[in-house]
């Protein structure tokens, strides 16, 4: 059914709630939020009405619209975040990134608590620290806290699961106090996750003053090995306390958060203050329009940001205010659980605070953007430049075919795929030849090549009956360049092929040296020298080398299977579950090979004559 535009803008009622537009195809493209949502979705249909040149667009492309009426503004951005973070509509303004960020989680619930690595921060007993922005800082801080107060890092429910099995081997080498043997009391552990606790505070002095006394201790006893564990330990522990820089003397939670932007992109940079130390800091990438203002960037940002991270700091910082700020708030409280606060300060060190977060956001913005630049040239740079020497209008996408056997064994082909010069690995495909023995390297590229295209054609062609062409998928969009792996005869085994099915797509041919090194192209009967230092040899060389790699790992997974196969399958009584146990255990058929008949019926699943049976095989 039509959907009658007219009609349903009369239906909109005047009342908050989230508005939900769909395109021809039936797909969310925009999410927004209202305080009225008569008022604000009649805006769109307004010829008078801009709001720039993006969501112009996305009004031209709106086929229906959907509401959700709410009670209130609040709910309405708590839906739009959730929608927004599910559907990731094309016309919405995105956080590029998706970051979950670590925690260190002290089980205080446990009888003998444990210090574990989280992704989430749950209400539950047990407390959390963080959010940390590095994962491998977390588990090395994780690490340091097990060694300096040996505290247990297995799974056993104590003191249900106490004395039921032996000391891990974490006792046996002085890591753990083995609580599940009752060896500590559970008030002295607790001592030692109490300590491990203001560690995490930040208290480092205590740990470092009586490590120093261990070292020197064990030092004056002569007791060098234990001295120089007490010195790696403590250098540990000073690594971690320098990376705490004091910011103030103020303990309360802070992000200070920064944005810069240009054209369509802009970079979001939040410094984390926890507990009045800058813990670290993380930048984030947002695609936006060219007419988005700060304000707007912000808003997007801490809604989509502050609805996807579980810890909601005490105040936020800004470098300017933001739209909708007080239902923000009061949003943030809500998630909190506390008054948060978002502020923008004038003067003084929170200030310059916020400058510094802006001057960080300016030089990763400008930094990313010769990144993207000098990216640009190794990839479609590159595909400018071969499409100039070959002479055509342009290159997207290219198609590489190799051909790997050894003797004509197990032919295997393989097709790899680059798209505005990077490899587009989703499509890559692989082929075992089916209709050529022995080493015909010709045979099989104009087996895998027919299959690929006749293939590719099929599925184009019931597609389009459909009327589904924008659904094509990696067999059913063909190249703009077809390269293979060799010269005059490979380009025209191709050449035939796209004859036999009546497709017209260039070929080029992709010439080696005597030492195997790619020389140059061959198209249309010329080879065409290419300069060595140029992005465009460079690339061709990639693509080469990456269809030969992938032809080879494929040949080599087969002919590793048909070994084993061949060599344990013939014995009689072995199996697949024999098989398998038999190679889990010994890796290799040199090792099954060099193994005892006894060693062998020692394998789970095997006996006695089953071992005979192996072992006589081999001897």
């Amino acid at each position: 059914m039509t959907f009658n535009f007219e009609e349903e803008l009369k239906k909109l009622p005047n009342q908050s709630g989230v508005y939900i537009m769909y395109d021809k195809k039936d797909t969310i493209i925009y999410i927004g939020k209202a305080v009225s949502l008569t008022k604000r979705v009649h805006q769109y249909f307004q010829a008078s009405h801009n709001e720039g040149v993006k969501k112009a667009q996305m009004v031209k492309n709106i086929a229906r619209f959907e509401y959700i009426v709410t009670d209130s503004e609040l709910e309405a951005l708590v839906l739009e975040c959730n929608l927004i973070k599910e559907h990731r509509p094309k016309y919405n303004t995105m956080l590029r990134d998706d970051k979950t960020y670590p925690y260190i989680k002290v089980t205080l619930g446990e009888e003998f608590p444990r210090v574990l690595f989280a992704r989430q921060m749950k209400k539950d007993k047990s407390r959390y620290f963080g959010p940390y922005t590095s994962s491998g800082a977390v588990k090395d801080t994780i690490d340091l806290l097990n060694k300096l107060y040996c505290l247990r890092t297995c799974n056993r429910v104590l003191p249900r699961d106490t004395k039921k099995e032996r000391p891990c081997l974490n006792y046996h080498i002085k890591q753990c106090n083995a609580p599940c043997q009752a060896y500590i009391k559970k008030e002295e552990y607790a001592k030692n996750i109490d300590s491990a606790i203001r560690f995490l505070n930040g208290d480092y002095q205590p740990i470092m003053r009586e490590l120093e006394e261990k070292m020197l201790a064990a030092s004056e006893q002569m007791e060098f090995e234990k001295a120089m564990e007490y010195r790696d330990l403590l250098n540990s522990v000073k690594q971690i306390a320098q990376k705490q820089k004091i910011t103030d003397a103020n303990d309360e939670d802070r992000d200070v958060i920064g944005v810069a932007s240009a054209g369509e992109d802009a970079v979001v940079q939040v410094f984390f203050i926890r507990g009045g130390k800058l813990i670290g800091r993380e930048h984030f990438y947002m695609k936006i329009a060219s007419e988005d203002s700060k304000e707007q960037i912000l808003t997007v940002f801490l809604k989509q940001y502050y609805a996807g991270t579980p810890f909601i700091p005490k105040l936020i910082m800004l470098p300017s205010d933001v739209e909708e700020k007080e239902v923000i708030v009061e949003w943030l409280t809500k998630r909190r659980g506390q008054k948060a606060y978002i502020k923008i300060p004038k003067k003084g060190m929170k200030e310059k605070l916020v400058e510094l977060a802006v001057k960080n956001a300016n030089l990763i913005l400008s930094q990313d953007k010769e990144k993207i630049k000098r990216e640009e040239g190794r990839t479609i740079g590159a595909a400018k430049e071969i499409a100039g020497l070959l002479g055509l209008d342009g290159i997207v996408r290219m198609e590489a075919f190799d051909i790997s056997n050894i003797s004509g064994f197990q032919s295997v082909g393989s097709m790899v795929v680059y798209e505005k010069g990077k490899p587009c690995r989703s499509d890559y495909r692989k082929f075992r030849l089916k209709t050529v023995s022995g080493p015909d390297d010709y045979a099989s590229m104009y087996e895998v090549l027919t299959r690929r295209f006749e293939h590719g054609r099929k599925e184009r062609d019931e597609l389009s009956e459909k009327g589904l062409e924008d659904s094509f998928g990696s067999f059913t969009k063909f190249p703009d360049l077809i390269l293979m792996d060799g010269g005059r005869g490979q380009v025209n085994i191709a050449l035939r092929v796209l004859e036999e099915l009546r497709l017209d797509i260039p070929v080029c041919g992709m010439v080696k040296d005597d030492n195997h090194r790619t020389r140059g192209l061959y198209y249309n009967n010329t080879e065409i020298p290419i300069e060595k230092d140029s992005e465009g040899f460079k690339l061709i060389t990639r693509i080469q080398d990456e269809a030969h790699r992938f032809a080879i790992e494929y040949h080599r997974s087969l002919r590793s299977k048909n070994q084993v196969h061949s060599v344990l399958d013939e014995i009689p009584g072995i199996g697949a579950s024999r098989r398998k146990a038999l190679m889990m255990r010994f890796s290799s058929l040199d090792a099954i090979r060099a193994a005892s008949i006894e060693e062998l019926a020692e394998t789970p699943a095997m006996n006695m004559r089953a071992a005979k049976a192996v072992y006589d095989k081999f001897h």
